[in-house]
């Protein structure tokens, strides 16, 4: 057997899109019960692997941070920082859909 077959059987595997919740908290710094209360409260949905462990999306690490950022800037309850990062998220899907519809124009 040459080179060129052994390296054509082996195989690499596929770079995850997903966030192991180490990655997570080591990108986002929040502690543990927090990224489990927001879970809980429906506000992030990780994918659960066969082993039970969470896999998050990129997405995700940014709505964390934004949440995070604005707990700290304006001293607020989870709860509450979460409420304001949705609403900003709709605010931006909005403006986007009247630009839209201004091109239409």
């Amino acid at each position: 057997m040459n080179i060129k077959e052994v390296i054509s059987m082996v195989t690499v595997p596929a770079r995850s899109e997903r966030l192991s919740f180490a990655q997570l908290q080591e990108l986002t710094g929040l502690h543990p019960t927090v990224v489990g209360e927001l879970i809980e409260l429906g506000w992030i949905n990780p994918e659960r692997t066969t082993t039970d462990t969470y896999l998050f999306r990129a997405k995700d690490i940014y709505r964390l941070r934004k949440l995070d950022r604005i707990r700290r800037d304006f001293d607020l309850p989870i709860l509450g920082a979460s409420i304001i990062v949705d609403l900003l998220e709709r605010i931006d899907y909005l403006e986007t859909k009247v630009n839209e519809l201004n091109r239409l124009l």
